[in-house]
């Protein structure tokens, strides 16, 4: 959700534009949200979990001021105006899962981004729905990404074959686990046969 954040919000582009460094409150200055305004501890957790995935770097001013955030290389796909960019979701004409294959560097941050917010998904539905897989002896992840939610799943019921179903440039990069096996393939055109079936999201 951070990076998401950041794609709305056009971070990168205002770093960009302020000559390719910027300072929190500069930042927070020229987001142009009509429906909030910026929150700057908010937009500071933002910043800081961004550093921490290494899509922007930070460092102290030369005059002792606030620090300056930098972009990176990968925060580079976040520029609005860039002829590869994840922010509209298409690039090249094509959709972001065709650049995704096509390119190793954005499959890599991509496939990152998916499975940080996995984790905070992963949680809510283990903590939530304890009772719920007891029953289940396959359960296939549609659009598993690197297998985060399946894993943990099955390691807290390992009685589960775990199956984790995505696009074949996704399974190529996606380790290894007992108990779990990947599958590649489309959705949209068939999906492995197992006990039941989860998405962790739909848009």
């Amino acid at each position: 959700m951070a990076l998401k954040s950041a794609v709305e919000l056009r971070i990168a582009d205002i770093i960009y534009s302020n000559g390719g460094t910027a300072t929190l409150s500069q930042i927070a200055s020229c987001i142009n949200d009509s429906l909030t305004s910026p929150d700057i501890t908010t937009l500071a957790r933002i910043m800081r979990l961004l550093v921490r995935r290494k899509i922007f770097t930070i460092h102290p001013s030369s005059n002792s001021g606030d620090p300056l955030y930098d972009l990176t290389h990968s925060s580079r796909w976040l520029l609005h105006d860039s002829e590869q960019t994840l922010a509209p979701m298409k690039a090249h004409g094509c959709e972001i899962w065709d650049l995704a294959s096509r390119n190793l560097d954005f499959n890599k941050l991509f496939n990152d981004s998916m499975a940080c917010t996995s984790k905070f998904v992963t949680n809510a539905i283990l903590s939530g729905y304890k009772q719920g897989f007891n029953s289940i002896g396959s359960l296939v992840d549609v659009g598993g990404g690197t297998r985060g939610l399946i894993t943990e799943i099955v390691k807290v019921y390992p009685q589960i074959k775990g199956v984790n179903f995505d696009l074949p440039h996704v399974i190529s990069t996606a380790p290894a686990y007992n108990g779990v096996s990947h599958i590649d393939g489309d959705m949209f055109h068939a999906i492995p046969n197992t006990d039941a079936i989860i998405m962790k999201v739909l848009t």
